[in-house]
């Protein structure tokens, strides 16, 4: 298949540039008659707390854009284009970009994500976008700009290039999508899953509920859960402060080591392996101090040792994930489409908000589920 087959041409890379507010606009309203627009981002976060978004890609029907928000006092003008529901923003694996954009543009409406609607036609649920591209389209992106440092100008003709086909076949892709899923009767399927994306939340960062993010703390004793709450928000507040990533406040190891440890003197604190000494140089005062303010007993509770997983437990996720296994096979889809492993496990526990018992999949599957317990 010819590579501009249902994609949208655009002009030369320079012109196809937008650095000013002016050019911005009249794109903004171009868009505004477009039923569906393809979006994606170019952004750098490594050395950050926030990401930065460094390029704004647009596919319109009749051409293709990028814009340049580092040159831009800011993306007003797209803030009505982006709120609008009556204009379809077509995303791959959308929740990075969504979160991305927020800051500049505001939360987008009418999401559609071309990643979800690839895995719920029998797609590998983590599709990429260029693969995605050659199996539906039958062209094969060249990436060459993977390792692009998108904060550089003046941006090359070949950046902006490459920038530009990841939003170049969104629109041809949603058509060649929207089309199986008609076929397979799975089009509200989808629209439930992009409800959930739809003028997605603020992204707003609740410190307090940063804890949350960490792995193996979630069982704790009341003592260290609240060490882990009042450590994690800590960082979170320093790291956003800073604009730095969280892990180079407290990397998530050291933080994890302190909540079971949770030492009291400078000599208990240098007992943590995980922590980097500048850190503990720079910081102890201050964490051995939140954790003084806390008032934690001389003794916590010893740490819950690994039990053995309970047989009858084990039969009924054995049983559950079998029969998501066959059902997911006679859909020809991937079995965690409709049930994750961590979902049938909370199921088989007594849970009954698993997703597997939420809209479309309680019919598909919740209902055999419950039938099976």
């Amino acid at each position: 298949m010819d590579s501009t087959h249902n994609a949208p041409a655009d002009p030369a890379s320079a012109e196809a540039l937008i650095r000013d507010g002016v050019a911005l606009g009249k794109l903004a309203t171009e868009a505004h008659g477009a039923a569906a627009i393809g979006v994606d981002t170019e952004f750098m976060r490594e050395r950050t707390y926030y990401a930065q978004l460094c390029l704004l890609q647009l596919a319109l029907p009749a051409r293709c854009a990028a814009v340049d928000t580092l040159a831009l006092a800011d993306c007003a003008p797209l803030r009505p284009l982006m709120a609008t529901s009556a204009v379809r923003k077509v995303l791959h694996a959308a929740r990075q970009d969504l979160e991305v954009l927020y800051p500049a543009t505001g939360p987008l409406a009418g999401v559609y994500d071309t990643q979800v609607a690839a895995a719920l036609v029998g797609l590998a649920p983590q599709i990429g976008y260029a693969e995605l591209v050659e199996r539906l389209l039958g062209v094969r992106l060249h990436k060459t700009q993977t390792r692009t440092d998108w904060t550089r100008r003046p941006l090359s003709a070949e950046q902006i290039h490459y920038a530009l086909d990841d939003v170049r076949y969104l629109l041809p892709l949603r058509e060649a999508l929207d089309a199986r899923l008609a076929q397979l009767g799975r089009s509200a399927w989808f629209d439930e899953e992009m409800a959930g994306l739809d003028g997605a939340g603020s992204f707003a960062i609740d410190p307090a509920e940063a804890w949350k993010r960490l792995k193996g703390l979630a069982d704790l004793d009341p003592s260290r859960r609240e060490l882990a709450q009042q450590l994690a928000a800590w960082r979170e507040e320093r790291a956003m402060s800073a604009d730095r990533p969280r892990g180079w406040i407290l990397p998530d190891a050291a933080l994890r080591d302190i909540v079971l440890r949770a030492p009291r003197t400078p000599a208990e604190l240098e007992r943590i392996a995980e922590l980097p000494e500048g850190i503990r140089r720079n910081s102890g005062g201050q964490i051995l101090a939140l954790i003084d303010s806390l008032g934690l007993p001389a003794r916590l509770p010893p740490l819950p040792g690994r039990q053995r997983p309970d047989a009858e437990q084990v039969e009924r996720v054995r049983r559950l994930a079998a029969l998501t296994q066959r059902a997911a096979a006679e859909l020809q889809l991937a079995p965690e489409i409709l049930a994750t492993r961590r979902e049938l496990e909370r199921l088989a526990a007594g849970a009954r908000s698993a997703g597997p018992l939420e809209g479309w999949r309680r019919t598909v599957i919740g209902e055999a589920l419950l039938a099976a317990l």
